[in-house]
């Protein structure tokens, strides 16, 4: 064979492992409302910039006929490519070839490109669609999810992951995404679960479909384990590029700094027009973060999910910000299980990947009640302390209205080292609210009255003269400065900068041991 022949041969090929498995199973794959592996990547790249790794690595199995079955690519495609110029790497599996189930092979192509992403220090994308462990490989199979979990943990804190359901994600492959940092999916065509219908079905007799066992809006509102969810898949892969911009390459380096063309000292009028004089009222804390925010530019995080407390990406002068927010428009913004989880996971992200932490505050306390405590709420809320706590980023507070107990402390307190806490005058920073303060500490003043109702309310108004109000925390410095609502956003801006050169050494030690 000569040099031509040999180069039309590769064409061949090429052209052969581009086709996947074949046009019925391409169009069957369209007809579900789902892109093919390689058009995923075509979308998620920049234009021309994707260069596949391992394009003709095929199983080696010969069991139940697998010699029959083998095809190069071995269901899923991997490589790198650049996403706003920048590298990331990527494995995206094919179910129009072998239902894009995961065998030794597969799994060797997915772990390649996983030490490749930890060597260079670049962000690693999982696009899951597969049928899951390929039963004819057997223990292969599972030593394969195995070695992806394992390097799944070794890179957590190290370079940013990000799992994308777009098909049935079943079994032991939903593990990789839980141990992931986000986790995308799309709406009617994305399946998470451990075991499937057919499996319950025929265990406890429970019918229940794959939408409502373990579709896109169930991990998203239920169980918490998405963090995105979206239309269409050509939804989902803008919002990753989206996200990819508010993230560093890796633990070592800072997010891109953006061009900023929001005046960083712009004045807000009118923010404390927001917080409703009647302090039981609700309000969206998500109008105060967008005014603040560059361009108001939000990225929430896990929004149906734990709704009364808001988490998410936004950037300050051009930088990176975590925010956390409680939300009074939900539960009146009190902290619960869920929340408490939702938010310290984040906290955590943010810390790993050296993004500064920005916090309103306003919760009345923990929800109360048997439900809460049967389900671990001291557990789940120490977390959040940890979380705070443990973080040594910049850790900026602003508290906007209620910050009583102990979620006052939780919420990034100058007592878990948050480096500056604002206070807003509407600001009411006690042990508890007036009413429940007035009956405990004037009971015996009350029931003496001739007038109960009256004397009450009087008590209630004495307290929250003077107490319930940012300045007796002030003055005690557990509260920097009391401001001016419509100054906020250029006072976080100047202490990001301020803090900008930030150290803090913390005790030797293999790692802490949070209350999981």
């Amino acid at each position: 064979m000569g040099t031509i022949e040999r180069i039309n041969d590769l064409h061949v090929r090429k052209q052969g492992l581009e086709a996947g498995g074949g046009a019925d199973r391409i169009a069957r794959q369209h007809e579900a409302g789902k892109l093919t592996a390689r058009e995923r990547l075509e979308k998620l790249f920049d234009q021309d910039s994707f260069v596949e790794v391992d394009a003709f690595v095929e199983t080696r199995a010969i069991d139940f006929d697998m010699q029959k079955k083998k095809v190069p690519g071995d269901g899923v495609v991997t490589g790198y490519g650049t996403i706003d110029g920048r590298p990331v790497f990527v494995s995206s599996q094919d179910f129009t070839v072998i239902g894009g189930s995961l065998g030794e092979a597969h799994a060797r192509k997915i772990t390649k490109v996983m030490d490749m992403a930890m060597k260079v220090g670049a962000p690693f994308i999982s696009i899951n669609d597969s049928g899951g462990a390929r039963i004819e490989e057997g223990i292969d199979a599972l030593s394969g999810y195995g070695d992806i979990f394992f390097r799944n943990t070794l890179a957590s804190g190290v370079i940013p992951q990000i799992s994308v359901i777009m098909g049935p994600c079943a079994g032991g492959a939903v593990y990789s995404p839980a141990i992931t940092d986000f986790v995308f999916m799309v709406e009617k065509t994305s399946y998470m679960f451990i075991t499937g219908p057919q499996v319950i079905k025929s265990v406890t007799g429970e019918d229940v479909t794959f939408e409502t066992l373990g579709g896109a809006e169930v991990h998203n509102a239920k169980s918490g384990v998405a963090h995105f969810m979206n239309a269409n898949e050509e939804e989902c892969l803008k919002e990753i590029r989206r996200l990819i911009s508010f993230l560093p390459d890796n633990n070592l380096t800072d997010p891109e700094l953006k061009p900023v063309n929001d005046d960083l000292n712009r004045i807000e009028e009118g923010l404390l027009d927001l917080i409703p004089d009647n302090s039981n009222k609700p309000y969206d804390i998500k109008e105060i973060i967008t005014r603040i925010l560059d361009n108001g530019d939000f990225m929430e995080v896990q929004k149906h999910f734990a709704k009364n407390i808001v988490v998410g990406l936004g950037r300050m002068n051009g930088k990176t910000v975590g925010i956390i927010a409680n939300q009074p428009q939900v539960m009146a913004g009190v902290l619960d299980v869920d929340s408490a989880d939702k938010a310290a996971r984040f906290i955590r992200f943010c810390d790993s990947f050296n993004i500064p932490l920005v916090t309103f505050t306003d919760t009345a306390g923990y929800l109360p009640g048997t439900g809460q405590e049967y389900s671990g709420v001291i557990r789940h809320g120490a977390k959040l302390l940890y979380a705070f706590s443990e973080a040594t980023v910049p850790k900026i507070n602003v508290i906007v209205r209620k910050a009583y107990g102990g979620a006052y402390i939780a919420m990034n307190s100058k007592h878990l080292g948050a480096d500056i806490v604002f206070a807003w005058p509407s600001a009411e920073i006690a042990v508890m609210g007036p009413d429940g303060a007035a009956n405990i500490i004037f009971r015996k003043e009350i029931a003496a009255a001739d007038d109960a109702i009256a004397a009450r309310e009087q008590k209630i108004e004495e307290y929250r003269n003077k107490f319930s109000n940012p300045y007796i925390a002030a003055s005690r410095g557990y509260v920097d400065d009391v401001i001016d609502p419509a100054t906020t956003r250029g006072r976080i801006i100047n202490a990001l900068e301020m803090l900008a050169g930030k150290r803090e050494n913390r005790p030797a030690k293999k790692h802490g041991n949070i209350p999981l």
